[in-house]
């Protein structure tokens, strides 16, 4: 059966999608989640609640007068059957913390969980999105990195649950698309920062923010020389949707080409909350990139796509977000 074939059930352009986000209490899978409702579609939530939280999606809850708005608590690792015309698939631990925390649930996450909704997808015959990485480059040794790289990783590391996952991830979405016909987009992530991060996940940016809002010293493991590259969430959002809604396939790299080093980003969250907070370094993690930064030729050609927001200002309301949020957690222990 050809994508043609496949693409004949779908609604035409610009009609109401029903679209399953699994993932979608999480970060970057809520933000979506409030793009697609916001445009008409009906979205179907599934999450288990690992590292999602409903406090990212509950607005919706009582702000939803066509029921265009539903929530499952499932784990994709086990089967699940649901009418769709889409498929974004978003579950998975994103944070060192966590996927090491669990690194075999991560992987049975991302090959399992991952079989699970190409098979969704190929019975309803929708379109699929699998959120693949910027890990899949692992340590580059190609700089800026190109989706033609095929990446330096080390398969028994300790993030190679995540790593190598992502790349299973990929190699199933493409099998299915090769042998069924499956109508599949690849995007791979670089990193993401925003409002309803967890504070906890230890993510670098997260981790400075919350660091500097608590008067705690910002830490940097390493001699903060290793770089990335920062997109705001709403960035993020957009280019999934664009590629979702076009023809190209990919990969395609979704980041912010701009590159900090660990030192300026600890900066930069200085500068603009706590210009009194001390910087303190730390024995770095093993298996960490030396350098991460995306080439988005394909992404800008392709997609019509590149990232607008600026990273003070994302910060900026990043931090009101975890403003909030601290002051709400000191007020519930107050009042204990």
């Amino acid at each position: 059966m050809s994508a043609t074939t496949l693409a004949k059930a779908r609604p035409r352009a610009g009609e109401p999608r029903r679209v399953l986000v699994t993932g979608g209490a999480g970060f970057v899978g809520s933000h979506l989640v409030d793009a697609l409702l916001a445009r008409g579609d009906h979205v179907l939530v599934m999450d288990n609640f690992f590292t999602g939280s409903m406090r990212n999606v509950e607005h919706h809850l009582g702000n939803n007068p066509h029921g265009k708005f539903e929530i499952i608590r499932h784990d994709v690792v086990e089967p699940f059957l649901v009418e769709i015309d889409e498929v974004y698939h978003l579950a998975c631990p994103a944070s060192p913390i966590h996927y090491k925390f669990n690194p075999v649930k991560t992987i049975k996450t991302n090959v399992i969980g991952t079989l699970n909704a190409l098979g969704l997808a190929k019975r309803c015959k929708a379109k699929f999105l699998l959120t693949s990485t910027s890990e899949v480059y692992g340590d580059p040794l190609e700089h800026p990195q190109r989706e033609s790289y095929w990446g330096n990783v080390n398969p028994i590391g300790e993030r190679a649950c995540y790593d190598e996952g992502k790349r299973c991830a990929e190699t199933l979405a493409f099998d299915y698309h090769r042998e069924h016909g499956l109508d599949i987009r690849v995007a791979r992530i670089f990193n993401t920062y925003g409002p309803r991060m967890a504070m906890d996940d230890g993510r670098v940016v997260s981790n400075f923010v919350a660091q500097a809002l608590e008067n705690q010293p910002l830490t940097i493991y390493g001699d903060g020389t290793q770089t990335r590259s920062f997109q705001y969430v709403s960035d993020l959002v957009a280019g999934l949707i664009a590629l979702m809604d076009g023809d190209y396939i990919g990969p395609v790299n979704l980041g912010n080409p701009g590159e900090f080093t660990m030192l300026e980003l600890a900066e930069k969250v200085r500068e603009i909350v706590n210009p009194s907070a001390e910087i303190i370094f730390c024995e770095n993690t093993s298996d960490d990139p030396s350098r991460r930064k995306p080439d988005i030729t394909i992404a800008k050609e392709k997609l019509g796509w590149e990232p607008k927001v600026p990273l003070s200002d994302g910060l900026k309301l990043m931090v009101e977000d975890f403003r909030t949020r601290i002051e709400e957690r000191k007020a519930r222990e107050q009042g204990r």
